[in-house]
């Protein structure tokens, strides 16, 4: 018991130490405590509070080191009978203890991948995600997706036999709902390591495991996880190159537009279709008419008297803008009929609802192309025409009669719509209509280059493109040359040579250097 209680206190120490442990303690810790003599302690049951947790700790922080880690292929055998405890933290243990193995090997030792193999571990840890809790799912989560790093592990995550019993599809066939989503993450996480590994991802039809999970369930719930695994999906960088897009806009489609399907679902449903198609190679891969079809039903989710709540018409507005940051999808929101992009236009200068007009006001900046090359920020004639239609509208249709007085309101409100105001007019500016406007009223030019006007760096910094955008598109003109604009010319120009953050009437204090005069 003596001995127990002196590992306690040692582990204690080790695991509470609050900076890090160099290889020179932890070596000092194992010769003390053998990882046989831990091991042994962790199967007893002392009465002593946090026993357990304890070593779990020390255990955790001994692995993360290199010297440590070094010590795990020896320890194989003791790893998988941890792997088969009752205790689920000794489970997230053992789970861990195989991603250090995995993280830290040295190419001069045996395979990692060859030691889960033969130890058989790999079932162990797909036996976890479908019947343990969440922290020893998670971690076997993490466990498989460090090990598919390692290109010998590919034959094993994703067999050639399709019924094998490991192959995910297999294994999600045959546990309950909330264990499917958990197999659907970990496909997610597979796909997410890289292009390869999404490959095979792709063709071992885990992918469709989603998109069938969506339609063969009514449970909101479900839904609602496997959405949020489709966002997620969509933040991979090679995530267009693989999904099958087409088919997934068709099912977003079915869920924005149906008239069963709960608000909260069509939120997710926009937002994920927003993010997918603001990606410009995707229209290589998917077809016109469905994003029209999409952008059809978001439209129409707009107008709908159930989706009249505050947070799914910002989604909404978002998603509007998200597909319009693309020079195609820009297109496609301004020549639809009636073009889409009117609730953008309409929400960006309507003060009644702040966070409603915030997100227009990025949306109409992505839109006018603020995101896109410069040379890309004018789309075709129909839509452009729209757009300046559009705009012009609803100015003459609000008390300010002009877009130059919508522009200035905008200018003059909290910082974060001025932020959003200065993306759009930087955008916008590049139509000739926009540089004519900006210009009649004096007071916009003098709010952009103001440096003192905003306090924060990204609002100082959106200030100052909006500036140097609206200087670029004057020197552009015929205004550049006409002597009743020179005094504004010259304003520009002396703002856009200041920066970002130059001001002259609150220019810091600065010493001067000289030669000090000799007594």
């Amino acid at each position: 018991m003596e001995d127990v209680n002196q590992l306690f206190d040692a582990a204690f120490e080790f695991a509470h130490y609050p900076g890090v442990q160099n290889e020179a303690s932890v070596k000092e810790f194992l010769d003390r405590f053998p990882l046989p003599v831990i091991f042994k302690a962790l199967q007893t049951d002392p009465d002593i509070p946090g026993f357990e947790n304890t070593l779990v700790t020390c255990l955790e922080r001994l692995f993360k080191t290199k010297y440590g880690a070094s010590l795990i292929p020896q320890y194989m055998p003791v790893l998988q009978v941890g792997l088969k405890a009752d205790s689920a933290v000794v489970k997230s243990l053992a789970c861990k203890t195989v991603l250090c193995l995995l993280e830290n090997c040295d190419t001069n030792d045996v395979s990692p991948v060859q030691l889960v193999v033969s130890n058989g571990i790999y079932p162990l840890l797909l036996d976890y995600i479908i019947n343990s809790d969440d922290e020893v799912a998670h971690a076997a989560s993490e466990t498989i997706k460090s090990l598919a790093r390692f290109p010998d592990a590919m034959s094993i995550i994703f067999p050639s036999e399709t019924n094998d019993a490991t192959h995910l599809r297999n294994l999600a066939a045959r546990c309950s709902s909330l264990a499917r989503v958990r197999v659907l993450s970990l496909v997610v996480k597979l796909f997410s390591i890289s292009r390869n590994v999404a490959s095979e991802v792709k063709n071992s039809g885990l992918l469709d495991l989603l998109e069938a999970e969506m339609k063969g369930t009514k449970d909101t719930l479900v839904i609602l996880n496997v959405l949020e695994l489709y966002y997620e999906l969509m933040e991979v960088e090679h995530s267009s190159e693989f999904v099958p897009q087409t088919s997934l806009i068709q099912l977003f489609c079915s869920i924005i537009s149906g008239s069963s399907t709960g608000p909260y679902e069509k939120l997710r449903a926009m937002m994920i279709s927003g993010r997918l198609l603001s990606k410009e190679n995707i229209y290589n891969v998917v077809e016109e008419a469905s994003v029209k079809a999409l952008i059809s039903a978001i439209d129409g989710s707009l107008e709908a008297v159930e989706m009249n709540d505050n947070d799914a018409q910002e989604a909404a507005i978002d998603a509007l803008g998200q597909i319009g940051s693309t020079t195609k999808g820009a297109h496609l929101v301004l020549s639809t009929s009636p073009p889409a992009a009117r609730h953008v236009v309409a929400s960006a200068f309507d003060r009644n609802a702040h966070g409603k007009q915030l997100a227009a006001l990025h949306a109409l900046a992505n839109i006018a192309g603020e995101t896109r090359p410069k040379s890309n920020r004018i789309v075709d004639g129909k839509a452009e025409e729209s757009l300046r239609c559009l705009i012009y509208d609803v100015a003459a249709q609000s008390t300010k009669l002009t877009p130059s007085g919508l522009f200035l309101v905008v200018l003059q409100q909290s910082s974060e719509i001025r932020l959003a105001g200065y993306r759009t007019l930087t955008a916008l500016v590049a139509r000739p209509w926009c540089l004519v406007e900006i210009l009649s009223k004096a007071e916009i030019i003098n709010i952009v280059t103001d440096a003192t006007t905003e306090t924060e760096k990204i609002a100082m910094e959106a200030r100052y493109n909006c500036c140097k955008s609206i200087h670029e598109a004057f020197l552009c003109s015929n205004f550049a040359d006409d002597s009743r604009h020179l005094k504004t010319g010259e304003k520009l120009q002396e703002a856009v040579q200041n920066g970002p953050y130059m001001s002259k009437k609150y220019r810091d204090a600065r010493p001067e250097v000289m030669t000090g005069e000799g007594f």
